[in-house]
Formats: structure tokens, C-alpha cells, sequence
């Protein structure tokens, strides 16, 4: 990440923080009086960014991108609202264990 971008990123957090309305102009503002020069294009950037995807929504979700996608359960239609509201069974791998120098009919001191 480039510096512009970093201290892009942390003025629309800022301005997002104190409730106030994320414009280029603002974004700036703060960069210029943490005096820190940007490339021209970065606070309106960032401010494009805020006026079409919630900050909010963003930082609630920085862990949770991309990745394969989950396995559906699909369920018989025959339960209605009680069946949609079952929780859905995730069904876990069992992991292959490790062969010890037990197994292999050796060990170190034979």
C-alpha cells in the first residue's frame, strides 16, 4: 500500500468516526493538517468509495473476503417457516493423523 493510500484510508475512518460526511474536500483537509502531501487523485478516490459502499459495512467486514464458496444444504420444502429457520449442519473433515516412528515397527533407540 502506498503512503497516499494509507493516509486516505485513516482520514475517511476519522471523518467516518465523528459522523461527518466523507468528501474529498474533508478527506484533504485532514491530510493537510497532518501535514501529509498525497497524490491529487487519492481523497477523491476515497470519497467515490464512501459514496457508494457504507464504511460501516467495510470495516465490520475486513476478515470475511473472497475464499471458496460455502457448501448449500438444501432442504425438502415440507417444513415451511420451521424448516427454513433450521440451523444449517456443517459437516467437519476429519483430519489425517500423522504417522509416528511408533507405527512404522522402529524407533530410535532399537
Amino acid at each position: 500500500m502506498s503512503t497516499g493510500e494509507i493516509a486516505c484510508s485513516y482520514a475517511a475512518m476519522i471523518l467516518y468516526d465523528d459522523g461527518i460526511a466523507i468528501t474529498a474536500e474533508k478527506i484533504a483537509a485532514l491530510l493537510n493538517a497532518a501535514n501529509l502531501s498525497v497524490e491529487s487523485f487519492w481523497p477523491s478516490l476515497f470519497a467515490k468509495l464512501a459514496e457508494k459502499r457504507s464504511l460501516g459495512d467495510l470495516i465490520m467486514n475486513v476478515g470475511s473476503g473472497g475464499g471458496g464458496g460455502a457448501a448449500v444444504a438444501v432442504a425438502a420444502p415440507t417444513g415451511g417457516a420451521a424448516a427454513a429457520a433450521a440451523p444449517v449442519v456443517e459437516e467437519k473433515k476429519e483430519e489425517a493423523k500423522e504417522e509416528s516412528d511408533d507405527d512404522m515397527g522402529f524407533s530410535l533407540f532399537d
